[in-house]
């Protein structure tokens, strides 16, 4: 990762703060992109502590402008972009598709789905300028299964596999590789708004026994990053706890 120029979104708390924190240990050149302006400051400031180089910049991934302004802040200030982490997302509306508000199902696709596509567009614009890139798309194990109450958050997870392997068809041979990977349920921030009782029902899917860490994810993102993994593209790769095996 030594030198390497990163983009990580919603890296301000979550996987996404993990990813960011192992990738500057690691020696890469990290941009903390998240809209929690205070969050994102102190992830780039842990990871100065450390010895390593990053920067904040604050974007809204719905926003198709705002993703291009973070590519050209990332190649403005170092010069290229070589590795981006599209993390950002949201769960939604908890609903059946009967109750399910258009508003709520229009804002989780924004967030979830049409950032991707967003981020995707100008990432492989600004990597095909040097010849090389690797991209790593945050789905789930929802990008393969269904859940019940979250129709907006499984359509736009199951479509994040879909696009990764289509954009892997159109780019692979101009060295730019683009992966998905489908965690389960991370005991990240995103889970504190639920209850215990809730919790425990989601221990219990995993055969694990747990719930997932953050640093765990990170650490196959960081692999799909790097040139390890050089003929790895096109795929979607769970880390699920054994979620799936069930």
């Amino acid at each position: 990762m030594k030198d390497k120029v990163v983009i990580i979104s919603g890296a301000a708390s979550g996987i996404g703060e993990a990813t960011a924190l192992l990738f500057g240990k690691e020696g890469a050149k990290v941009i903390v992109a998240d809209i929690d302006i205070e969050a994102g400051k102190e992830v780039v400031k842990r990871i100065e502590r450390a010895g390593g180089i990053a920067s904040f910049f604050k974007v809204d991934v719905a926003s198709a402008a705002e993703n291009k302004s973070l590519v050209d802040f990332a190649v403005s200030t170092y010069g290229r972009l070589d590795i981006a982490v599209n993390n950002a997302g949201i769960g939604g509306e908890a609903n059946k598709i009967v109750d399910m508000s258009l508003e709520g199902w229009h804002r989780v696709i924004d967030v979830n789905l049409h950032s991707i596509f967003y981020g995707m567009k100008y990432q492989i614009e600004a990597m095909l300028k040097t010849g090389q890139g690797s991209i790593i798309n945050i789905s789930s194990i929802l990008g393969s299964v269904g859940f019940e109450g979250s129709v907006g958050y499984v359509a736009a997870k199951h479509a994040i596999v879909g696009m990764t392997r289509n954009a892997a068809l159109e780019y692979s041979s101009q060295n730019i590789r683009i992966n998905a990977v489908g965690p389960a349920f991370i005991d990240t921030p995103l889970l504190d708004q639920i209850d215990d009782d809730i919790k425990k029902q989601l221990i219990s899917l995993h055969p694990i026994g747990r719930l997932g860490r953050s640093q765990e994810v990170a650490e196959l993102i960081l692999w799909l990053g790097n040139d390890k993994a050089s003929f790895a593209t096109g795929s979607y790769y769970p880390i699920d706890g054994g979620y799936l095996a069930r």
